[in-house]
């Protein structure tokens, strides 16, 4: 792999010059498609989700004549053979792709919000599409289920999956293998409880254990939960006197920020926000922003509501993905474009889990404490995301806490300093090194010929 700041010039000037750059509502009537809809329609959340685009056919009535059809054949075959994720893209993202012209076939296969939203075969790396390693729940997130939907990984801290839909599908889904419906590829797990009976033994697992105090809403995405329903979850919560932070997540906020303008949702979230504040409870909404072009001003609107009924904190997740933002100048448009354009806090950018058919999209170890090292220094210190690797079993670490790297093979070795839910008898938990695994096509030649050794074996 290439370094990921450009090279340093030997003439005066910075590395990466800041220059401000005002949030734009991509013009949509430049797709033939939606050269009639209106201001009004594109700003309607129902008008959103129901021409979401699903499949190819309802992707060509949007594109019309603009994409010639090798493309179509090279989404075809990813879908088929490749993609654990089914194709649903709210036209607020599609609208990001492209966003300054006309897209055409050369610029389409070049952006990179399409590079993850809208992934082709030849994007992949069909000599290695998959990790050795990878796994379809990498995070072993459903294997450390309390209750359904219900993760308790952190001793204080659990996932609460409410449901198994979201109102984009991202090809990078830690999640994929609950997340959306089935592919050729991934046949998708399934919730099978009612959700007021799921939601029940949440907090029925929460009043028994005192000790979790941070509870993270997720999913899917609680936007795709009916309003009524998620307020009662939270209201739910906020009854736990040892519940202490609330973080509800949703990339809605960025993909369908019209969601988030509802008057009903609106209100409802207000009086959240009021008893929140009121019981000492820190309620705060995390996004997923990749790409600083899909920044715009509706989005700054949203999260702009989103503080002014209450929410104490509006924060981004990103994730690094090659051929999407991992370089110096990338993260730090986007993070500028977030902190200073959009009111949402740079928190974390994770390095891509190890999926099936990811390969393409992961950097290794190494590059990701480069691209930490030359964000420093630009952005205010509060704003400055840290980058982190979710290491099996062991959870977030910043990625220079690593205990042991072998650059040759691409094993990173972690320590950890707690037992998840399910090493509670292991007396050797907090002792052991835990491997993570860099993508074998950015390794030396003889690197990854000793995994194609180990394969072969």
């Amino acid at each position: 792999m290439t370094q990921p700041a450009t090279a340093p010039d030997t003439t005066a000037g910075q590395p990466y010059e800041y220059r401000r750059r005002p949030l734009t509502e991509p013009d949509w009537t430049r797709f033939p498609g939606w050269r009639t809809v209106t201001t009004a329609q594109w700003e309607s959340a129902q008008w959103q989700r129901v021409n979401c685009v699903k499949n190819v056919k309802q992707l060509r009535t949007v594109m019309g004549d603009l994409l010639d059809e090798a493309f179509y054949a090279d989404l075809e075959t990813d879908m088929q053979r490749l993609a654990t994720m089914s194709m649903l893209i709210p036209p607020q993202m599609l609208n990001t792709m492209v966003p300054d012209r006309t897209p055409d076939t050369e610029s389409f296969y070049a952006d990179p919000v399409r590079r993850y939203m809208l992934p082709v075969a030849t994007d992949r790396h069909l000599d290695w599409p998959s990790h050795p390693h990878a796994s379809r729940d990498s995070l072993h997130e459903h294997d450390m289920w309390v209750a359904e939907g219900l993760t308790h990984r952190y001793p204080t801290k659990v996932l609460a999956e409410l449901l198994s839909t979201c109102p984009q599908y991202c090809g990078h889904c830690t999640r994929m293998d609950l997340v959306g419906n089935s592919t050729p590829t991934v046949d998708k797990l399934k919730l099978t409880l009612k959700p007021v009976d799921r939601y029940d033994a949440h907090l029925a697992y929460l009043k028994a254990h005192p000790g979790v105090r941070d509870v993270v809403v997720s999913g899917g995405d609680v936007a795709n939960v009916p309003w009524k329903q998620l307020e009662t979850y939270l209201m739910g919560l906020l009854s736990v006197p040892t519940v202490r932070d609330i973080r509800l997540a949703t990339k809605a906020l960025m993909g369908l920020p019209q969601h988030w303008l509802q008057g009903d949702v609106v209100e409802g979230l207000n009086r959240v926000a009021i008893t929140a504040e009121r019981r000492g409870v820190n309620l705060a909404v995390h996004t997923h922003v990749n790409h600083v072009n899909s920044l715009t001003p509706l989005v700054a609107r949203a999260a702009r509501m989103l503080l002014e009924v209450g929410v104490r904190d509006v924060r981004n997740q990103g994730v690094l993905m090659r051929g999407v933002n991992a370089t110096t100048p990338d993260l730090l448009d986007l993070c500028f474009g977030l902190q200073g354009e959009a009111g949402i806090l740079p928190y974390y950018f994770y390095m891509c889990d190890m999926i099936p058919n990811a390969e393409h999209w992961r950097v290794p170890v190494w590059y990701a404490q480069q691209l930490q090292h030359d964000m420093m220094g630009y952005l205010p210190g509060y704003a400055t995301p840290r980058i982190v690797c979710d290491v099996p079993f062991v959870g977030k670490r910043w990625v220079h806490m690593v205990a042991d790297y072998d650059r040759e093979h691409g094993i990173s070795y972690w320590t950890k300093n707690y037992r998840t839910s399910l090493e509670h008898d292991d007396a050797e938990a907090l002792n052991k090194l835990y491997a993570y695994y860099d993508p074998i096509d950015t390794l030396p030649e003889s690197g990854q010929d000793w995994w194609r050794k180990q394969i072969a074996e």
